[in-house]
């Protein structure tokens, strides 16, 4: 039997929200002892490395888990069953209000791991034109371009510390 390998036994969604859900699962670990598992259910998202010219594009939004606003690479959920492609898309324009046809997927991360199934699917995009932003309801946001070396040195000095965005950097750059 594989030594990294739980087996479930038993599973119960213990919360349902409007952005994930919890299930709590009984497992088998390999070495046949049993444990608990509580698991964060999340459909995913997408995060764009938008690059205009030699600038990258940054957001700007209050993050209310850790009350404050932050930069980041622009980003959202995806609805259960979407194509992350097309959700990319519409997030950077929403988002910043820019379209882009040139296209690179950067793979994937898991956020957490540990507790939570949330897959972020990683893009970098050459922008085109600028339509108009679109933010959902409730999102209040704007975006800002940076140069890539001021970029990376906010990265360093510890005024950008999100991980989706330091992620998708290192993926864009192969730092």
């Amino acid at each position: 039997m594989d030594k990294f390998y739980e087996k479930q036994l038993s599973t119960e969604i213990v919360f349902k929200g409007k952005i994930f859900d919890i299930k709590h699962d009984e497992v088998e670990l390999s070495n046949g002892a049993t444990s608990f598992r509580d698991v964060i259910l999340h459909p995913g998202g997408v995060v764009i490395v938008a690059e205009k010219s030699d600038k990258i594009l940054l957001v700007k939004q209050y993050r209310y888990a850790i009350s404050q606003a932050i930069y980041e690479l622009p980003a959202g959920k995806l609805e259960y069953g979407e194509d992350p492609f097309e959700a990319a898309k519409r997030e950077l324009h929403e988002e910043t209000g820019y379209t882009a046809t040139n296209w690179e997927s950067l793979g994937f991360i898991n956020t957490t791991a540990g507790i939570c199934n949330e897959r972020l699917y990683l893009y970098k995009a050459q922008i085109d034109d600028f339509i108009g932003q679109k933010p959902d309801e409730n999102e209040i946001i704007d975006y800002f371009e940076f140069d890539k070396n001021e970029v990376f040195d906010m990265i360093k000095s510890g005024e950008i510390n999100d991980a989706k965005t330091i992620c998708g950097l290192m993926r864009a750059y192969k730092l």
